[in-house]
């Protein structure tokens, strides 16, 4: 039986815990750590509240994160934050040859892949001098535009969406899908192609490509009735947009704004007009262009453009030219597929050229073309070797995120959602 103290514990408890002391103890304190804030200073005025949208939220397209500082609903300034994709495409791409650049390029803007890829064979071939075979310039033009109708028709898609039209979401998309599918038919992929490539595109057009071409213009046109059918005349959809985020040429340029939002604002530049390349100026198209430089506006010049998109396409279908596809310069073509079977010199020749890539003349150029989203540009610097020195894109959605601020002053947060849509961003070339 045990013996028990006035404790109550048990003598050897008791005598136990006696033995204890704190020698050799430490306090435990928690680790002090510096909290880095990034997005620029917090305003003073404690009257007003500072709300985080995304980086993930499904309104700011991608990986954008939006400080709001707001006065009630009232939105005072807007601040984005950008950074969170980690691409590092302009880096990456000093280590490529210039025949594999266009595998990395085209990643940068996902919804408008083949303006990524012309660009940049576009500026590779000036620096080679080459001149192109008036076939192989007809079907990167062709595709371009058909690039143009798969972004402005996801921007319809989303731009529904974000502002609660809903059935616009599964329209838009609808008709995308059948754009990506012409795409895999031609290019064996339905997004990232690499398909126009220095030198000219990677393959003639299949079989049946003019019927199929004309299919889908008709598709997409009737596609874009419902649009009109369902929205530009719909009282909520012109309450949510019309007046809302206004922004005047002389901001707009001030920013470096181009596209559909600088043309929103009455100022009418497309580089198809006046930087023709490609084959822009022999074919007929209009520039769309508004005055009022609202949310509205900009869903109506993106809507009027597919409109025009498919104008071109037509075109091109009646008059593509016949010959070659790509140059016939073995240092810069690979050789037919059935000569590699038959010739070691060939065999050899392939694999160095997808190896070793081809050597360019040194050099710097800048080459600019119209996207979807405004001036895309792509500055080269060579020393004479297969890779670049300097890869630099001047990607349109950077440019144009910084309109965000000028927009959003003055509006209620739900406009902020409006806006942000109408910008029209990809991330992926924000953040190369």
């Amino acid at each position: 039986m045990n013996e028990h103290t006035v404790t109550g514990l048990p003598a050897a408890e008791e005598e136990r815990l006696s033995r204890q002391t704190d020698e050799g103890a430490q306090e435990m304190q928690r680790a002090q750590r510096e909290m880095i804030l990034t997005g620029g200073l917090w305003p003073e005025d404690d009257q007003t509240m500072i709300v985080n949208m995304g980086p993930q939220h499904p309104s700011t397209h991608g990986v954008l994160r939006v400080m709001m500082e707001l006065d009630g609903e009232n939105v005072l300034r807007v601040k984005p934050v950008i950074g969170y994709l980690h691409t590092g495409m302009e880096k990456t791409g000093e280590e490529l040859t210039y025949v594999q650049g266009g595998t990395n390029v085209t990643r940068m803007d996902y919804l408008a892949p083949l303006s990524n890829e012309t660009v940049f064979a576009l500026a590779v071939e000036r620096l080679l001098d080459l001149e192109l075979p008036p076939r192989a310039t007809w079907i990167r033009m062709m595709l371009c535009e058909i690039s143009r109708l798969e972004s402005h028709l996801l921007f319809q898609a989303t731009n529904g969406m974000d502002i609660g039209a809903l059935s616009m979401m599964i329209y838009g998309w609808r008709e995308r899908e059948e754009v990506l599918r012409y795409k895999e038919y031609v290019t064996g992929l339905r997004m990232n192609h690499n398909f126009i490539r220095p030198g000219g595109v990677a393959a003639d057009m299949p079989d049946g490509w003019e019927q199929a071409t004309l299919d889908l213009c008709d598709t997409v046109e009737r596609g874009m009735r419902d649009y009109e059918d369902l929205l530009s005349e719909n009282p909520i959809w012109l309450e949510r947009l019309v007046g809302v985020g206004p922004i005047t040429t002389e901001q707009a340029l001030a920013l470096g704004v181009s596209g559909p939002i600088l043309r929103s604002t009455g100022f009418p530049w497309d580089l198809r007009k006046a930087q023709p390349y490609l084959a822009y100026d022999q074919v007929d198209f209009d520039v769309i262009y508004t005055q009022n430089g609202d949310c509205y506006d900009r869903y109506l010049i993106r809507l009027y453009e597919i409109r025009e998109s498919l104008k071109i396409i037509r075109q091109c279908v009646e008059r593509m030219p016949a010959g070659d596809y790509r140059v016939q310069d073995a240092k810069i073509t690979p050789p037919p597929r059935a000569r590699i079977d038959e010739s070691m010199e060939a065999l050899i020749h392939h694999f160095k050229l997808f190896t070793e890539g081809f050597r360019v003349p040194p050099g710097e150029t800048y080459v600019a073309i119209e996207s979807p989203r405004g001036e895309i540009g792509c500055y080269l610097v060579s020393d004479s070797t297969g890779k670049p020195v300097r890869l630099h894109i001047r990607g349109p959605s950077f440019y144009n995120l910084q309109s965000m601020d000028a927009m959003v002053e003055g509006s209620l947060v739900a406009d902020a959602v409006a806006i942000i849509s109408s910008i029209d961003p990809v991330m992926g070339e924000v953040d190369r």
